[in-house]
C-alpha cells in the first residue's frame, strides 16, 4: 500500500500549531531521533565502490518529491553535449526487479523497473538496482563514463564524484521545503539539515516556472555549499481546452498548481500517492469526471508511464524540465569531476 505524503510535513511550525497538528510531532519526535541516528550511523560506517568512472547523484534531504528526476535528464543532457557516454542509475523504485539490470523500455514496465527508469530510458542507457553499488559497476562495464544516479544521498554505498542535493524552492502560501525541521516520521527530513548540507558538493534550489526568484530565507539557511537555481519549466504547452489532472506524485499539488500556471484550463485535479497503479476502476472514474466538463485528461510523463496501454491514447502527458539558471556555474561544479 503507497501512502499520500502529508501535507502538514511542510507547514511552518507557527502555522502547523494553528493547525493542530504539533501533538502529532509530539507523538512522533522519539520514532525521527531513532531514524537520524540510524541513517547516520550507517553512513559513518559504509566503505564506498569506487565504480572507476564519475559518479553524480542527484539527492534531496527530504522524502517528498523536490523535481529530482527532471534535474537528472537536464544533467544527462548537458554531459552528453560535452561528448560523455552518460549512463543513468536508479534504485527503480516501484518496480519489482532487483537488478542490475539495463532498462528496456519495449520490453519492460513500470511494473518491472518503476516509471521513472522507464521514462528516462527514451533518452538514456538506465540501470535499475537495488544494490546501488552493484548498478555503477554494472554501467561502468557496460562503457559508461559518467553515471547520473537518481536519488542517493543518503546510500553511502558508492563513491561519489559530486553530489548534488535538489531543494523544492516552492516557498508561497503554507509551504515550506523543511516544514520545520523535523526528522521522519515527525517531519519531511530524511536527516538533519545541516548534517545533509555537510556532505553535498553543491545545493540546486529548483524554483516553479512563475517564481522569478527563491526566498532569501530559504537561501539563508543553505549557506555551505555551492549554490545554484534553476526552474522547473514546462516542455510543451498544457493541451488546449477543459482539462481534469491528475497526478501520483510526491507533491501532487504542485503539478496542479504548475498546469494552472502554464495556462490550462484546469477545471478539476485529483491526487494520487507517489508512484500510484492506476487501476481499471480509478481510471473509469476519472474519465466520468472529466466527461461532466466535456473534458480531456492530463498527467504528469512519470504517471504516464504507469498507464494501461489501452489508456495511455486517452490520456495526454505533460511534461516538465529543468533548466539551470546560470548554465556556467554548473559547468563549473561538474569540472570539480574532471569531466
Amino acid at each position: 500500500m503507497k501512502l499520500s505524503t502529508p501535507r502538514w510535513w511542510y507547514v511552518r511550525d507557527d502555522q502547523q500549531r494553528r493547525g493542530g497538528m504539533s501533538g502529532i510531532r509530539m507523538l512522533l519526535t522519539p520514532v525521527s531521533w531513532i531514524w537520524a541516528a540510524v541513517t547516520a550511523r550507517r553512513i559513518a560506517r559504509a566503505q564506498p565502490l569506487d565504480v572507476g568512472v564519475p559518479v553524480i547523484c542527484v539527492g534531496n534531504l527530504t522524502m517528498g518529491g523536490v523535481g529530482k528526476t527532471p534535474v537528472v535528464r537536464a544533467l544527462a543532457e548537458r554531459l552528453a553535449a560535452k561528448g560523455q557516454a552518460v549512463h543513468l542509475l536508479s534504485r527503480g523504485y516501484g518496480g519489482k526487479l532487483a537488478g542490475p539490470v539495463r532498462v528496456d523500455p519495449k520490453v519492460h514496465t513500470s511494473a518491472d523497473v518503476g516509471d521513472e527508469p522507464l521514462m528516462l530510458a527514451c533518452d538514456y542507457p538506465v540501470w535499475v538496482a537495488r544494490d546501488r553499488a552493484a548498478g555503477a559497476l554494472a554501467a561502468a562495464q557496460a562503457g559508461a563514463q559518467v553515471i547520473v544516479m537518481d536519488d542517493g544521498h543518503q546510500n553511502p554505498s558508492v563513491k561519489k564524484a559530486l553530489s548534488l542535493v535538489v531543494v523544492d524552492g516552492e516557498t508561497r502560501g503554507e509551504d515550506w521545503p523543511f516544514g520545520d525541521g523535523r526528522v521522519f516520521p515527525a517531519g519531511p527530513m530524511r536527516e538533519p539539515l545541516a548534517t545533509g548540507l555537510a556532505r553535498a558538493d553543491g545545493v540546486l534550489v529548483l524554483l516553479p516556472a512563475d517564481l522569478p526568484q527563491a526566498d532569501a530565507g530559504l537561501i539563508a539557511l543553505l549557506k555551505g555549499p555551492p549554490l545554484l537555481t534553476g526552474h522547473l519549466a514546462a516542455a510543451q504547452a498544457p493541451p488546449k481546452g477543459p482539462q481534469v489532472g491528475f497526478a501520483g506524485i510526491g507533491k501532487p499539488w504542485k503539478v496542479e498548481r504548475a498546469l494552472q500556471a502554464a495556462g490550462c484550463d484546469l477545471k478539476d485535479f485529483a491526487p494520487f500517492p507517489d508512484h500510484a497503479a492506476y487501476h481499471e476502476a480509478a481510471l473509469k472514474a476519472l474519465a466520468d469526471r472529466a466527461a461532466l466538463f466535456n473534458a480531456g485528461l492530463v498527467t504528469t510523463e512519470k504517471d504516464w508511464v504507469r498507464l494501461p496501454a489501452a489508456w495511455r491514447t486517452r490520456v495526454t502527458a505533460w511534461p516538465v524540465k529543468a533548466v539551470f539558471d546560470d548554465p556556467a556555474a554548473l559547468d563549473a561544479l561538474l569540472a570539480k569531476t574532471g569531466i
